[in-house]
């Protein structure tokens, strides 16, 4: 019994590994952050595997399906929406309870695409030390976090969505106006953009544009 971690792409479906291809068609059983959205994915590459929904709000029972399934001798493929699971979703939340309960299972990461590393990669920004803050929070604590990113001796990353990105770049010009960043929007997809620049010079480019979309956000 295995539970592989499956990277999948962050947008371009082309960005998958050959292994994460057959590890799909090889399980019993792929669990999905949205089954809809997978399906997109394995129905290119002509995976019938049957899917098994699993994300931030799947409760205990659901759990325990999935440690009965294993304690059956099954393999299993856990996936997000998109990127590597268990980077800023609730993979490894489950990971945590299958070892607690089968701590004999052997899970094995099948690396690919990530958001985070993949704008770290191009941001010409230091990589050697950096921090990732996965998706800030909305409201409570995030001037905290925003004023710890500024002040932050190394790179720091963090997701933001469309409907917040100009109000938090917004708060980190008026925080630290001179310090260089790199947002990345829509990454690997038909539409994307990379801003570089001071902060309120990408808020400006972003204000008059488009700032619909997902958006990486890499501060140096």
């Amino acid at each position: 019994m295995k539970i592989y971690i499956v990277a999948t792409p962050i947008g371009n479906l082309e960005d998958i590994s050959l292994r994460a291809i057959r590890i799909l068609k090889e399980v019993d059983f792929i669990l999905c952050e949205d089954t809809r959205v997978t399906r997109v994915l394995l129905d290119k590459y002509e995976v019938k595997t049957p899917t098994i929904s699993y994300f931030q709000h799947s409760g205990l029972t659901k759990v325990n399906q999935i440690i009965d399934l294993l304690k059956n001798g099954k393999n299993l493929a856990l996936v997000s929406d998109a990127g590597t699971p268990g980077i800023s979703d609730p993979g490894n939340k489950l990971i945590e309870s299958v070892l607690k309960e089968l701590p004999e299972v052997k899970i094995e990461p099948i690396p690919g695409s990530c958001a985070a590393i993949a704008a770290l990669s191009i941001s010409g920004l230091p990589t050697d030390k950096f921090v990732f803050y996965g998706f800030l929070p909305h409201k409570k604590g995030k001037e905290t976090i925003l004023k710890e990113i500024i002040n932050n001796k190394f790179t720091s990353v963090f997701y933001e969505s469309t409907h917040r990105i100009l109000k938090t770049l917004g708060k980190l010009r008026d925080l630290g106006l001179n310090k260089q960043v790199v947002v990345c929007r829509e990454l690997t997809k038909k539409f994307e953009t990379v801003y570089r620049g001071k902060i309120a010079d990408v808020l400006a480019e972003l204000e008059k544009g488009v700032s619909k979309g997902e958006f990486v956000v890499v501060v140096g």
